[in-house]
């Protein structure tokens, strides 16, 4: 059994893509665990770290026209192989940099590469779905969790280790280098599909259809409830419902784990009641449950809120992404630079949502980004279910 699991053809094209999800999770919290060791070599203040940040995330939102060509020229096999060793070697040239306008240009770069990579390797689960006829883009977005995780876990070994930042990113390089060559032969050279036919018959950029804003609406507003439930929840524990400071940090833990265990089965879920269902669900109760919990007032409702934000949220940008490859791949490139802005933009926006009146009514926007999702829901076409995966 276990050698017909390693031979079988959807297991191998699986493991593969999964190594790519894995790789830019790991890329991205390697960096980002180093970010006060950078500000110390490069002797930057707080406003250059928020810019140096921010570079990376321009570059991810203004990528769209160049991975919309890419797409079309390499097709999502190579353009996810080049742009993951491109982002493995960007870390060396990161903890290289000279001086901080190397360093911003260096963030933009890899900016751009994560917006490459993030089309393509949803691109590649798509057309795994597709090809074999069995869910597996949950799994696949648990996997750049768990890259995540696997890079803090590296971060602190080496920070007792070594405080060299070159050190650090030498070794993370080379993993991330062993992995995705490992992922190369697996991937697949998928398909074009029929609507992506029909329109590379004509010059230029089409206008997105009506379904595919509605795509980009829902990645967006996903997106937003996801990114500002990381960045708000510890301060609203600590400021609003007074919980301890040991306890602060329990909001992002509660988001991120219930996000990786619903992940981890939504795949099964799908297979049940199909992705409409699971996003338009999902969205309702992650929307009602963190408004029932504001207007409770307490750290266990808050909590339990965002446990259900967790829960609900995890399989609508999976779901998502399956939809908007159907479209094609500009439909695809668009819905994920979408998603790239709602991680972007709403954070700063609770902010200022906060800032004006107080951080209740900045996660009330986030509850309200949330029910938004299940509106858009109702207005896109999803696929049928498939039958039940067993992985």
């Amino acid at each position: 059994m276990h050698v017909f699991r390693v031979h079988d053809p959807f297991r191998r094209a699986q493991l593969a893509i999964a190594a790519l999800f894995c790789s830019l999770g790991f890329q991205y919290a390697t960096w980002a665990s180093r970010i006060p060791a950078l500000k110390t070599d490069l002797g930057l203040t707080a406003g250059e770290v928020g810019l140096l940040l921010m570079a990376a995330g321009v570059g991810a939102a203004v990528s769209f026209p160049l991975v919309a060509l890419l797409m079309k020229r390499l097709g999502s096999r190579r353009l996810a192989f080049a742009s993951a060793l491109c982002l493995a070697v960007l870390l060396l040239a990161l903890a290289a940099a000279p001086n901080y306008p190397t360093a911003l240009v260096i963030m933009c770069v890899d900016g751009i590469l994560v917006g490459c990579l993030n089309v393509a390797m949803n691109a590649q689960g798509a057309a795994l779905e597709v090809k074999h006829g069995r869910n597996a883009m949950a799994k696949l977005h648990a996997t750049f969790s768990g890259g995540s995780l696997c890079a803090a876990v590296l971060a602190s070994a080496m920070n007792a280790v070594t405080s060299t930042v070159a050190v650090h990113f030498g070794v993370a390089a080379v993993l991330l280098l062993l992995l995705v060559a490992s992922a190369g032969p697996g991937l697949l050279t998928e398909d074009q599909p029929a609507a992506e036919k029909e329109k590379k018959s004509r010059r230029g950029w089409s206008m997105p259809s009506r379904m595919t804003l509605w795509m980009c609406c829902a990645m967006a507003f996903g997106t937003v409830t996801e990114g500002a439930m990381n960045d708000w929840s510890a301060l609203y524990l600590k400021d609003i419902a007074k919980a301890s400071v040991e306890l602060a940090p329990m909001g992002i833990a509660v988001v991120s784990g219930m996000m990786v265990l619903a992940r981890l089965f939504a795949d099964g879920w799908r297979s049940r009641w199909g992705d409409g269902r699971i996003v338009l669900v999902g969205s309702a109760l992650a929307g009602v449950g963190l408004a029932l919990a504001l207007l409770s007032g307490g750290v266990v409702p808050a909590l339990i809120g965002f446990a259900c934000v967790g829960l609900g949220i995890a399989a609508v940008t999976p779901c998502v992404y399956v939809a908007a490859a159907g479209q094609g791949s500009d439909a695809l490139t668009l819905v994920a630079a979408m998603g790239t802005t709602g991680l972007l933009a709403g954070p700063p926006v609770i902010g200022f949502i906060a800032n004006a009146g107080s951080l209740v009514w900045g996660l009330g926007a986030v509850a309200a980004s949330a029910l938004v999702v299940a509106l858009c829901s109702t207005r896109i076409r999803w696929t049928s279910p498939r039958t039940a995966d067993i992985s």
